[in-house]
């Protein structure tokens, strides 16, 4: 008797330990919840009765760290993947809305009567509010949760679209097109900023490689799509076929995509708060309530998700959201290596997009559909790039831990202080960049020689595949070196690379009238070999300029953390301080 006592006393302080370790959304997420319970107790309480057994399984997982904090994400291998799909599915809406626009161009000139420069000036507008406008909806996303980012961006997109199928005049279109770019841009932060959140640094390649090929099919549709419409139901229909695909999106988003803010639900077991909840969750959450009456069990339940939910709101304070927290992003040494020379292959990229209907006019004599038709090589390269470099991307992430004997903890996570991410994220770039530059180079000739068109298809999709996979990983890189705050980072990449990139394709046409086709690009291939000892600079600095900035980020904590306890340590003594001092007053009067 006095043994069972014992171990059930035990086994009451594990449970109370564990309750304290992670709080799971059973209302939320019953089944996930539940499996993760179990998967963690099989884990954390090895078999005694069998040693054997114990030692055969420690040398299969001699990369398995033994870790009895809370996991990375409470969402399942299938949730994770439909939450991917749904992101990927908004990041595919940006490229295309902008690539899809080009067939439009001279019937809009020509309804609108004004010239082609004034035109171009939408396209210009255009890729300026898209760098610019993550920079808000990215600080949103990591301030509030990704949800009401999302649904914030998507009804501007959805309105600004309406404006336009229905406007009639040049001004209205200019700034309908700045309000469809500040919506639909904001989408491409956000997916990179919701895949931190449900996936660790090991298996990250991955889900960062499906959205890479949804946001690189834009580029490559958009155009073959954009002339289509255009050819058979006019140029509005383009702008109504995006009111379409939106509204597909947002409406099962808004009822079924849960929030993955970690500062709003941490690892998923939180349940969120007012518009942070789907539909179904805010059913469940009603339901909750009214059953809290009904057992005292219940009733702690609820209470210590409330306490949970606190607990995540003292980190976080709502406010409008602050650009220059992305300016301060592009500052930082190790992430401005990165960023700069990620938005020179982003340049070279659309460089080669942005001068194909002029030159493949030139010299094939192709119409509009048939000029979007010659995009689909360089879109099939791109999207076949992103599937491949994730797995590779997790593979040698794989690699290098074995090597260096770091233990993967794709349940908890992994600790990077000590983990060289920018080796295992730089070194599969070498291969890509240099067979994806050299067919940069040899495009340029071709097209000069006005060779025969299979051959500038051809080198379209080995270009797309190898400048693609090396513009995905060191996207990946720059969400690995800033995890507290993903969005922010992913919205300071593409403030650069737009930046950058509307300067170069605002010049392209130029270059190539003055330089010739083949020493144009030849002169932008030059640029990027140059530049590329960049990348060497990140690998040898990069671990320690990440490590100092986080014991700086790490002291201004402290600071704020010391200054906070202060005030409230002031605001509980001032009712006593004020008591003494009348009760002296009253004394002194007496």
């Amino acid at each position: 008797m006095p043994q069972q006592s014992d171990l059930r006393e035990a086994e009451k302080a594990e449970e109370i330990s564990a309750s304290q370790g992670t709080i799971l959304d059973e209302s939320a997420n019953p089944d996930v919840n539940e499996a993760s319970r179990d998967q963690s107790n099989d884990e954390s309480t090895p078999d005694r009765s069998s040693p054997e057994g114990t030692q055969d399984e420690t040398a299969d997982l001699e990369l398995a760290p033994v870790s009895t904090g809370p996991v990375y994400s409470v969402f399942s291998p299938w949730q994770k993947r439909y939450i991917v799909i749904m992101v990927t599915w908004a990041a595919f809406i940006s490229p295309t809305s902008a690539n899809i626009y080009f067939p439009a161009l001279n019937p809009l000139a020509k309804q609108l009567d004004v010239s082609n420069t004034l035109i171009n000036l939408t396209l210009t507008s255009y890729m300026i509010f898209q760098g610019l406008a993550p920079t808000v909806f990215g600080d949103l996303a990591d301030m509030a949760g990704r949800r009401p980012a999302y649904i914030v961006a998507f009804i501007i997109y959805l309105g600004a679209n309406i404006g336009l199928a229905l406007q009639d005049s040049y001004i209205a279109l200019f700034i309908l097109r700045c309000m469809q770019s500040a919506g639909s841009s904001g989408a491409i932060a956000l997916c990179y900023g919701v895949v931190a959140d449900i996936s660790t640094s090991s298996e990250r390649g991955s889900y960062m490689g499906i959205v890479g090929a949804g946001t690189m099919m834009g580029p490559s549709v958009g155009p073959v799509i954009g002339g289509i419409l255009t050819q058979f139901l006019g140029w509005r229909s383009i702008f109504w076929f995006l009111v379409i695909i939106a509204s597909l999106f947002l409406i099962p988003f808004a009822l079924t995509v849960p929030e993955t803010g970690r500062n709003v639900v941490g690892n998923g077991s939180v349940p969120p708060q007012g518009w942070n909840m789907t539909f179904f969750e805010y059913l469940r959450f009603r339901k909750a309530e009214k059953d809290c009456a009904n057992g005292l069990s219940r009733t702690v339940t609820a209470e210590s998700r409330r306490q949970a939910q606190a607990e995540l709101a003292k980190g976080r304070q709502l406010r409008f959201p602050n650009p220059l927290k992305t300016v301060h992003i592009i500052l930082e040494k190790d992430m401005a290596v990165v960023l700069f020379y990620n938005a020179m292959i982003y340049t070279a990229f659309y460089d080669m997009i942005a001068s194909i209907p002029s030159l493949f006019a030139e010299i094939y004599h192709f119409n509009d559909l048939q000029i979007g038709l010659c995009y689909l090589p360089f879109g099939v390269g791109c999207c076949i790039a992103s599937f491949v470099n994730g797995r590779m991307l997790d593979r040698n992430y794989k690699r290098i831990a074995k090597n260096i004997g770091f233990s993967i903890d794709r349940k908890h996570g992994d600790d990077l202080r000590h983990f060289p991410i920018e080796k295992a994220r730089i070194d599969l770039i070498w291969p890509l960049l240099s067979v994806g530059l050299a067919c940069y180079l040899c495009y340029g000739w071709v097209l000069e020689k006005n060779a025969n068109l299979a051959w500038p298809l051809i080198l379209q999709f080995l270009t797309g595949f190898c400048v693609n996979g090396s513009f995905n990983i060191l996207s990946t890189l720059v969400v690995d070196l800033y995890p507290q705050s993903p969005s922010t980072a992913t919205a300071a990449n593409n403030l650069v690379r737009c930046l950058i990139g509307a300067g170069g394709t605002g010049i392209i046409d130029i270059m190539i009238a003055r330089m010739g086709r083949g020493w144009c690009f030849t002169f932008i291939t030059l640029v990027c070999v140059v530049l590329s000892p960049m990348l060497l600079v990140s690998v040898k600095y990069g671990p320690k300029w990440r490590e100092e900035r986080r014991v700086r980020m790490e002291k201004a904590m402290e600071a704020k953390n010391t200054v906070q306890d202060t005030v409230e340590a002031s605001q509980i003594a001032s009712p006593d301080t004020a008591a003494a001092s009348e009760e002296e007053s009253r004394t002194e009067k007496s």
